[in-house]
């Protein structure tokens, strides 16, 4: 004998048909794929289980296997998933062991449902982020019908408990299966799961109760937003279902590349060009900061690409009091043209380089040179 069908459903040989069928349901229940998701082994069990019970649940299959050790159907893979059952599954379908072990699935909720939330975008300057604005909002969304006041009834009558269901928008169905009766719920198909009706539906809205339309709203956006920011706007999204309440309207800022400043976070770069002169003399220059004139102080020796930081000029903290900071990346300019005096000076100092006199240092030498 090839496999003990008995041994496989852990019953005696002497096991009555009802007695074979209990314990079938309790391994069916314990080894289902769908109880047991990525196991092979449970998997590999449940088909065993499935050809033993195809087997010993038939009487003439299981008196040819009491005799001779084989059945027609009880080659191996004659169960698995399909109708292995011989015809006699006791599930009655297969379907059916979904619904035995999940409640039969689809059923929709019928309490309050939240809206859904609404989004849209405002362009923002670099200055208008940095201050801040308050500005006007275009939103298309559901609301309440102007003509039944979102009863969905004509003439604004009130709808009614659904009769079908009796206004809880769910209807029970029984269903027999091998674990016994289940009652699996679904849908009302009067009200679609609203719960309620209306005798005659309103023309505009066509019995909804809602039609779409476009409000203007005031946005303030706070200083110091940035891009990608997100604005929320609690309650004027779309409406609520069934008594819920509305979801939110959120307003995405998209902040415009600047000219001359580049964001990182709360801090702001500039670049600011200088004479070769200015940067080995140090000098200070006034440039145009986010909110105004400021002074940047180059101190001597300044390299091309070396950073002044300016304290407390940059984009104000959003959360929080303080501003970043102004970061100035000073580049030095090599003219291209000279005129004669500045190449009769740049050659005075290219001859006190070479002339070796060490003691006065580049700078010494160059403030020599420029007197």
């Amino acid at each position: 004998m090839a496999k003990d069908y008995y041994e496989v459903l852990g019953v005696p040989r002497s096991a009555s048909e009802e007695e074979i069928k209990k314990t079938f349901r309790q391994l069916a229940r314990k080894y289902h794929p769908d109880m047991n998701p990525g196991d092979k082994g449970a998997e590999e069990r449940f088909k065993e289980i499935n050809e033993a019970y195809s087997v010993l649940s038939d009487a003439e299959k299981r008196s040819h296997y009491d005799q001779f050790g084989t059945a027609e159907a009880s080659q191996p893979g004659a169960g698995g998933f399909g109708g292995g059952f011989g015809g006699q599954s006791p599930f009655g379908d297969i379907g059916d062991i979904f619904d035995a072990f999940f409640g039969g699935g689809g059923a929709r909720q019928t309490g309050p449902a939240r809206g859904d939330d609404l989004r849209v975008d405002m362009e923002l300057t670099l200055e208008e982020c940095f201050a801040g604005v308050e500005r006007d909002v275009r939103v298309t969304r559901q609301e309440a019908c102007s003509a039944c006041h979102g009863t969905g009834g004509k003439d604004g009558k009130q709808p009614e408990r659904c009769k079908r269901c009796g206004g809880t928008g769910q209807v029970q169905q029984a269903r027999d299966t091998a674990f016994g009766r289940f009652m699996t719920s679904r849908p009302c198909p009067v009200c679609h799961g609203n719960g309620r009706t209306v005798s005659e539906a309103c023309p505009t809205c066509r019995g909804t109760g809602q039609q779409r339309r476009s409000r203007t709203l005031k946005v303030r956006i706070p200083a110091g937003v940035g891009d990608g920011a997100r604005v929320r706007l609690s309650g004027e999204g779309e409406p609520g279902f069934r008594g819920g309440p509305p979801g939110d309207l959120y307003v995405l800022v998209r902040e415009h590349p600047h000219d001359r400043f580049v964001r990182q976070g709360s801090d702001l770069h500039v670049e600011l060009g200088i004479g070769y002169p200015e940067a080995a003399l140090g000098d200070e220059f006034e440039m145009q900061g986010i909110d105004g004139k400021v002074r940047v102080k180059v101190p001597e020796g300044t390299q091309p690409g070396q950073e002044v930081r300016l304290r407390g000029r940059g984009m104000p903290h959003l959360r929080g009091g303080g501003r970043g900071d102004l970061v100035v990346h000073v580049a030095v300019r090599v003219p291209r043209r000279l005129s004669a005096e500045e190449r009769e000076i740049l050659g005075r100092l290219r001859d006190l380089r070479k002339g070796g006199d060490g003691d006065k240092g580049f700078f010494g030498r160059v403030k020599d040179a420029f007197r």
